[in-house]
């Protein structure tokens, strides 16, 4: 019982740091010469950075973005508190249901996070105000990571609502 509690435990501060890292980290979209993220878009070659702000088309997507992001960090991080609470509060036989909702709406928003980026990924780099080419990139490996951390949300979030407490 004691190897599975240390495994789910593992398990979620994982998918927290990735939701942390892909929120972070600037690189959702990237190039030759450039990479980008929901915050800022830099240059590689001159170390520059230019945060995106309402002048850039689709801001409002970037900004949903964002705030999806930051949510879903937030739940997933509320998630564990509540999980290590109900731990100790927890009947012998009680499912962690209450974790398990937190989990999966942490789950719900980094899916929506992606998904708009997803769908808005070639009007969000088609914008003047970026001051180059970031049309021709590709997805970075935030971005990748932030499905990743779907994944292992949804996993979690699910494994919480089957656990039972123990002794």
């Amino acid at each position: 019982m004691l190897i599975l509690l240390a495994f789910i435990i593992v398990f979620h501060i994982t998918s927290a740091a990735l939701l942390f890292i892909s929120t972070i980290d600037n690189a959702w979209w990237v190039g030759d010469n450039f990479s980008t993220d929901v915050w800022r878009m830099c240059a590689t070659n001159t170390s520059i950075c230019m945060a995106i702000t309402d002048e850039f088309n689709e801001y409002q997507s970037i900004q949903a973005v964002q705030a999806a992001m930051i949510l879903s960090t937030i739940l997933c991080c509320v998630a564990f508190l509540v999980f290590i609470l109900q731990l100790f509060r927890l009947k012998q036989g009680e499912r962690f249901v209450l974790t398990s909702i937190i989990q999966l709406l942490s789950c719900l928003c980094v899916m929506i996070a992606a998904s708009i980026y997803t769908d808005r990924h070639e009007e969000l780099h088609q914008s003047r105000g970026y001051g180059m080419e970031v049309s021709k990139g590709q997805y970075g490996y935030s971005f990748v990571l932030a499905w990743i951390a779907f994944a292992f949300t949804l996993i979690s979030g699910v494994m919480y609502l089957v656990l039972r407490k123990r002794k």
